[in-house]
């Protein structure tokens, strides 16, 4: 199945479950996003390959991310995105483009964090509250990111997402400093 392919039929999965989710027929979802019922059955039934705007359209109305819609890989705990899977989705002839590098839902309070951390050195953290998600994308050196006990390489240029309702330790375990980006989404106080 080609990348194009595997897009069309995780878009036509997502649109439905989260359309279901939110309880809406197609015409509710039709006239929240602007598109057309005749388009929405298209795309779920994953007959057409709509343009980023439209997709833009649906994840608005159903208030996910293009990263949740266009996700084929259902419910890891913990997600690694290797450089080469970042999702360029606009560029210029001249060179400018966008990455779209991780991304997940964030209902409540989100953080973003710069952090450095020198070779041999690490920083626990105990279980943030459930619902808690961390994205972290590592810009130079290679972070031991241990979850629930369990470690992962996260290389540079590379993104990962987890849950962070578990013990978890950002590490350096290279011989170089490691530097990265993370952005911490805290579920809203009810």
């Amino acid at each position: 199945m080609s990348d194009l392919d595997l897009l069309t039929q995780s878009l036509a999965r997502n649109v439905k479950h989260w359309r279901s989710v939110r309880g809406y027929t197609l015409d509710v979802l039709a006239g929240r996003s602007g598109v057309s019922r005749g388009m929405l059955i298209q795309i779920e039934q994953a007959r057409t390959n709509p343009s980023l705007g439209t997709v833009v359209k649906i994840g608005d109305a159903l208030g996910i991310s293009i990263t949740t819609l266009l996700d084929y890989e259902q419910g890891p705990k913990v997600r690694i995105v290797p450089a080469e899977q970042a999702v360029r989705l606009w560029h210029t002839d001249a060179g400018s483009y966008n990455l779209l590098l991780a991304g997940t839902e964030a209902p409540g309070p989100l953080e973003m964090w710069q952090w450095l951390l020198m070779p041999g050195e690490s920083s626990p953290s105990d279980p943030h509250p459930t619902g808690t998600v961390e994205l972290l994308h590592v810009t130079e050196g290679e972070l031991t990111l241990t979850v629930d006990g369990v470690d992962y390489r996260v290389p540079a240029g590379s993104s990962a997402s987890f849950e962070a309702n578990t013990p978890h330790v950002y590490g350096n375990t290279g011989n170089a400093p490691m530097r990265m980006v993370m952005a911490v989404s805290v579920p809203p106080v009810h």
